[in-house]
């Protein structure tokens, strides 16, 4: 099985750095208050827009991932449970012969034990 991890560290850090430098730019920048609350608003909307977009790629991708491993362990379950089938079967069919071979030489032992039960009871022929 193939476990891939993602590394979402970096698109955190991207977000965080991004609102800081804006934050910054804006304030350093020189316009009037109310032009530095409009462009303040406009990059907070940008952010979330970004940040939406970010956690909908995150929840996207956790419900693929989910689903893979799903479909991963289901067929692991289907193989594993037809492994077990055929080992049944295997010792049905070593359990048949079995009892079928000790059938045989138990009639073969029968048969023997007849054969030298009724020799030794036979009259011996030309002895009197």
């Amino acid at each position: 099985m193939i476990v891939e991890r993602r590394n979402g560290g970096g698109t955190g850090v991207f977000l965080a750095g991004l609102a800081i430098g804006a934050g910054l730019a804006l304030l350093l920048a020189p316009s009037s208050g109310a032009e530095l609350r409009r462009q303040m608003r406009r990059t907070a909307r940008r952010a979330q827009r970004t940040a939406g977009h970010i956690a909908r790629d995150v929840r996207e991708r956790a419900t693929e991932a989910i689903a893979e491993a799903r479909d991963e362990f289901d067929s692991r379950v289907k193989d594993a449970r037809s492994v077990l089938r055929e080992r049944r079967q295997d010792v049905n069919d070593a359990m048949r012969s079995g009892r079928a071979a000790a059938k045989d030489a138990r009639s073969a032992f029968e048969r023997r034990l007849a054969e030298a039960r009724a020799t030794r009871t036979e009259p011996e022929a030309g002895g009197d």
